[in-house]
């Protein structure tokens, strides 16, 4: 999709129209969920402070997020999804891979299928969507950027390799900010210069990611669209507007943030082992805690003692924090077993 979040809110608000939006708070730590394309134009993008967005662009106009209604947006889009595929791998409420090689809908070509899904999708949601076709999930992906918004691109089989070795080495699924700022100190900037790297270089600078590194330079990916992807984890964290140092309050905030992933986890009866608390310093420094229990989490109050005793293990804090987060993995289907309170001391 198009800036889904912000398109929505320009579709619900016309008084918005041609304004530099976006999705988030003002406050001074507020970040950016989402920009129309005319905020985009001076710089401000997705996750991105605030303050920093505002110094970019003074003029920025602030709507909060509605989750409920781009939840329901997105099940809307997966429907249509539906009747064109059976195997509809989604990424993200924004985002998904679809496999048309069965060709459900009895359409000539997967380009004239991208177009007619599109179509739909306007029709029904009043949103544009931008499609990639491809013979992978990795080209398809690298070629639905090709043309946004609303437009579509194709790469044919026999073109995956030259197309890669054209793209911005930022460009590529699966490089971060961190493996970015490593490939630019090898002088790797492009596909091109990812692709003239041998595999022993790249495993030997990259580890475990080197290998779909060597292969993505060539056009390769063989991961296929597994549709219901099965969720592995369930999180929340907040920012705070002033820099916590109180070791009282920060358990209370674990507390809460506790209680919010449980709720997630008990509405959709995946319970975990696993628990991460997670801490972001005013300096921006980021430390993390874990633990594994040996049975599933199955109550909250379990939950909740877990994360305070990790976030315990932070204190004395060596700076305010400005950021708590709580993680449950590991998840299972199930439930009805209990972990004995005695596993906190381990």
């Amino acid at each position: 999709m198009d800036a889904f979040f912000a398109s929505i809110e320009l579709r619900d608000d016309p008084s918005l129209a041609g304004k530099p939006v976006v999705v988030g708070s003002p406050a001074a730590r507020g970040v950016i969920v989402a920009a129309t394309y005319e905020a985009r134009k001076f710089g401000v993008r997705s996750a991105m402070p605030s303050s920093t967005a505002l110094r970019k662009c003074p003029s920025l106009v602030f709507v909060p997020r509605r989750m409920e209604v781009y939840k329901a947006v997105s099940q809307q889009i997966q429907a249509i999804f539906a009747d064109y595929s059976d195997l509809v791998e989604p990424l993200s409420l924004d985002e998904a891979f679809l496999d048309v090689t069965a060709n459900k809908a009895g359409i000539d070509t997967a380009t004239q299928t991208a177009r007619m899904i599109r179509a739909r999708i306007q029709e029904e949601t009043g949103l544009t969507a931008s499609a990639g076709i491809s013979y992978n999930k990795f080209l398809a992906k690298m070629a639905s950027d090709q043309n946004k918004p609303n437009g579509q691109f194709l790469v044919a089989p026999g073109q995956g390799e030259a197309f890669a070795r054209t793209l911005p080495i930022s460009r590529f699924y699966g490089v971060g900010d961190v493996t970015e700022r490593k490939m630019k100190a090898l002088k790797i900037l492009t596909g091109e210069d990812l692709h003239r790297q041998s595999l022993e270089f790249l495993i030997h600078h990259f580890g475990r990611a080197g290998p779909w590194f060597h292969d993505i330079a060539r056009g390769v990916d063989e991961r296929p669209v597994i549709p219901d992807r099965e969720r592995k984890s369930s999180g929340s964290e907040t920012t705070f507007e002033t820099d916590l140092f109180d070791a009282a309050r920060i358990e209370t905030e674990i507390a809460a943030l506790a209680d919010q992933v449980f709720g997630w986890c008990e509405k959709a009866k995946k319970f975990g082992r696993t628990a991460t608390v997670k801490v972001k310093y005013a300096d921006f420094e980021q430390v993390t805690r874990r633990r594994s229990l040996s049975s599933i989490i199955t109550d909250s109050e379990t939950l909740r003692l877990l994360a305070q005793d990790l976030v315990r293990a932070v204190f004395p804090l060596r700076a305010g924090v400005r950021l708590l987060g709580v993680t449950v993995s590991n998840l299972e289907s199930r439930a009805g077993e209990t972990v004995e309170q005695t596993a906190l001391l381990v």
